[in-house]
């Protein structure tokens, strides 16, 4: 077809629709990292050597034709991608994949493998030797942090601090937070919700020095070490020129059915960054590139779009640590709830590893 492709960001979704689109499009993924991180498994990856050496994967992998861009998009039009480097990448259709900002370590902080290596060996060696650590944020980040930490360093006291009267909010069913409230307690953590702290702790996430802290009902925390567990924010403010109007005050942009950003008749957006009401998760991303890859093929054959976007339920995987955890998925008769054994098979075993070691052409770990 000879048409360019220009995404930007090589995330989940980013990932999935340049492999999607490499053997029939001049695919051109924009990205300043040197390798694509697994997130998913990135916290055993916090506590785990092993681990921590198998969450990257060179970009190269995807293609057979098309390239990866080590840069940063500093403005993204209809037309094209400028980048930090002063590279101008005209493209026919243009893909917003630059997904969201999470805090440290749920997503590293840095660009390079090698650094993120070295940082994860430092943050290790600290939680290794705190014998107390907090955790702000009960959502599934939170929790599976805990669930990792128990899991290494059984001996660690955990406590959980979140504002929200119960774990993951109300949108899952009670059955599943209560699993997941039960199996934690029974690892020794301590869930302290219902009330916020007074006052952020005084020393640094991911920096061992003891602190104490107090929740607005009145409950006192010492700790040696602690760790922010929420915080997500969509990556979109190099939008410009018309597609600028798309972006929400929030960072998300507006996209219509078909995952076109609205407005724009060549440019679409997938994964965290869309407005798109579901919960944010990598399904939902690698969802969206099939999607925008059956669209972008149906204009360059002169077609209209033809392939809409239906947002699935809210479904999530939430293991704790190598064999527990609990999840929420589609059944037959609405949403149920599976226990450890069937999330560990799911994904808290291998973290969906042989999944992306396989998308990238990579040996099996």
């Amino acid at each position: 077809m000879g048409s360019t492709v220009a995404i930007v960001g090589g995330g989940y979704g980013g990932v999935a629709l340049a492999r999607q689109l490499d053997p029939d499009f001049d695919v051109v993924l924009i990205d300043p990292r040197d390798a694509f991180v697994h997130a998913v498994a990135a916290l055993r990856g916090l506590v785990d050597a092993d681990w921590a050496q198998r969450i990257y994967f060179g970009y190269e992998g995807l293609f057979t034709r098309g390239r990866h861009l080590r840069d940063r998009a500093v403005a993204v039009e209809a037309g094209g991608v400028a980048t930090a480097g002063g590279a101008w990448v005209e493209a026919d259709y243009v893909v917003l994949a630059t997904g969201s900002s999470y805090p440290y370590p749920a997503k590293p902080d840095t660009e390079d493998s090698a650094d993120s290596l070295t940082r994860h060996a430092g943050t290790r060696a600290e939680l290794a030797a705190s014998s107390r650590v907090l955790l702000l944020g009960a959502g599934p980040v939170g929790l599976e942090l805990a669930g990792e930490i128990t899991e290494q360093w059984p001996d660690t006291e955990v406590v959980v601090v979140d504002p929200a009267d119960d774990v993951l909010g109300g949108r899952y069913l009670p059955e599943l937070r209560r699993s997941l409230s039960e199996q934690l307690t029974a690892r020794g953590v301590r869930l302290e919700l219902g009330s916020a702290l007074t006052a952020p702790p005084s020393v640094p996430p991911g920096i061992r020095e003891p602190f104490s802290v107090t929740t607005e009902s009145g409950v006192r925390i010492d700790a040696d070490l602690w760790f922010r567990c929420y915080g997500v924010v969509p990556l979109s403010d190099m939008l410009r020129g018309e597609l600028a109007a798309a972006r929400r005050p929030d960072g998300h942009v507006e996209v219509d059915e078909y995952l076109r950003v609205v407005g724009a008749s060549n440019v679409f957006a997938v994964g965290d960054v869309t407005a798109v009401p579901e919960p944010k998760r990598s399904k939902a991303a690698s969802d969206h590139a099939v999607v925008v890859a059956a669209n972008i093929r149906a204009l360059a054959a002169g077609r209209p779009v033809e392939e809409v976007y239906r947002p699935g339920g809210d479904a999530v995987l939430v293991p704790l640590g190598s064999t527990g955890g609990a999840s929420q998925v589609p059944g037959p008769d609405g949403p149920m709830v599976l226990g450890a054994a069937e999330t560990s098979r799911y994904k808290g075993d291998d973290l969906l590893l042989g999944r992306f070691a396989e998308l990238f052409g990579a040996p099996a770990q």
